[in-house]
């Protein structure tokens, strides 16, 4: 079965950014909630809640809610010469050369490259979370990658039996 090549491939989470930007702003108003609450004497010291306390928490709200949407950030761009990705903290561009195997293995979170040097590189832009998504992008990159191979001449097989290297 010929499998079409794509020119390129563009993945990012769906289910992960959807869940972050319902949840940063729920975050914000809970330390903005907290934040009325912060009023009058501390407890039985002598100390006060004052302004600077409030625009404090305010402050950790933006932060916290700022922290959730990090994880809106992977994101995978793949073309015929390799994969440039962007992880939650972090980006690094491979090119196809390196690269020995694209693999989705059996209850992995995400997709992961394994490299010539036996370093696996995750790419948290395809997350099984997003199932026919994920599956759909892990065959587009896997057919880049192969095309790749294909042209260049370095066919390396995958034992699918293995552990860790299951097609999707």
């Amino acid at each position: 079965m010929a499998t079409e090549v794509p020119p390129t491939v563009t993945a990012r989470p769906y289910r992960a950014r959807i869940i972050c930007w319902i949840v940063a702003p729920i975050v914000l108003v809970v330390f903005l909630l907290i934040t009325t609450g912060l009023h009058g004497k501390t407890g039985d010291g002598p100390g006060t809640f004052q302004r600077g306390d409030s625009i404090a928490m305010i402050g950790l709200g933006v932060l916290a809610a700022l922290g959730v949407l990090m994880f809106t950030r992977p994101r995978a761009v793949a073309d015929r010469d390799g994969i440039k990705v962007r992880n939650v903290f972090g980006s690094y561009e491979v090119p196809w050369d390196i690269v020995r195997a694209v693999t989705f293995g059996r209850g992995a979170p995400w997709l992961t490259l394994d490299l010539y040097d036996d370093d696996v590189l995750t790419v948290m832009a395809v997350q099984a979370a997003d199932k026919e998504r994920a599956v759909h992008a892990a065959r587009a990159i896997r057919a880049l990658h192969a095309a790749h191979q294909q042209n260049s001449g370095t066919l390396d097989t995958v034992d699918p039996t293995v552990p860790g290297n299951a097609q999707a």
